[in-house]
């Protein structure tokens, strides 16, 4: 589990981050919702590291991230994954040797037990043994992103960040990331949290659901309360869509 207290967070005396209190379960897709400009990706840095807190603090499992020495801050990073907006697979860099370079990384592994590792996650998400060798140009964008989800989970890790997975997929490759990303928490019991602004995310694996707004927590719930909440600012986010003008319009007809 990932707690949030009170974090703040301001560039040039301007503040992105208003004080937002929440916490992220262990085994749930956790995603973080709200319009260009609300904070969303500044929060997602401050979860992964990348930005110190102003104020307030972030605590992994219990223990609190400011409290940690340097080297307990990389090893921390090390049990987090990342899956890139666009996937942010090396081009000279077949699909085998992308998946394999945290472990190169990050382990002293001998060169068979990685690849033997590799080749058990590529299964996982679902890439064939001829995909292996391919270069990420070689291969299509849902292809990519697979790759990219293996990647990020070969070093076995304890949090799992996703920057808008499905940014550049069709909606029925995207609903398949969205659920192999679901199934892979919950069957690593891992903390996951997405950024995203798909509204088919998260209407498929929106476990918990948090809003930002002007780098407020506006609003937080699951897919279930979503399309009930008389927020009015999350209503319009939600309902900012043609397709979704529609079912709100027959949700009102009672159609």
């Amino acid at each position: 589990m990932i707690e949030v207290k009170d974090i703040r967070k301001a560039f040039e005396g301007e503040e992105i981050l208003k004080g937002i209190t929440t916490n992220f379960p262990k085994g749930q897709t956790n995603l973080i919702i709200g319009q260009s400009g609300s904070g969303k990706t500044v929060f997602l840095k401050c979860l992964l590291g990348l930005f110190r807190p102003d104020h307030g603090k972030i605590v992994y499992d219990g223990e609190a991230y400011s409290s940690f020495s340097d080297e307990e801050q990389r090893e921390l990073r090390k049990q987090m994954g990342m899956v890139f907006q666009g996937g942010a697979l090396f081009d000279s860099m077949t699909v085998e040797e992308n998946v394999m370079f945290p472990l190169r990384m990050f382990t002293k592994n001998k060169p068979h037990d990685m690849r033997k590792r590799v080749k058990e996650v590529l299964d996982r998400v679902n890439l064939a043994e001829p995909q292996h060798r391919k270069f990420p140009s070689e291969i299509s964008g849902g292809m990519q992103k697979r790759v990219s989800i293996a990647r990020a989970i070969v070093n076995r890790p304890k949090y799992l960040f996703c920057d808008e997975p499905n940014s550049g997929l069709d909606p029925k490759t995207a609903t398949v990331i969205d659920q192999l990303i679901q199934e892979i928490t919950k069957e690593y019991d891992i903390t996951t949290v997405i950024n995203t602004h798909d509204m088919n995310s998260v209407l498929e694996i929106g476990e918990k659901i948090i809003f930002l707004r002007h780098g407020v927590l506006e609003w937080e719930g699951d897919k279930d309360i979503i399309f009930k909440t008389d927020n009015e600012a999350v209503t319009e986010f939600v309902y900012s869509s043609n397709l979704f003008k529609k079912v709100q319009k027959a949700q009102q007809a009672g159609i």
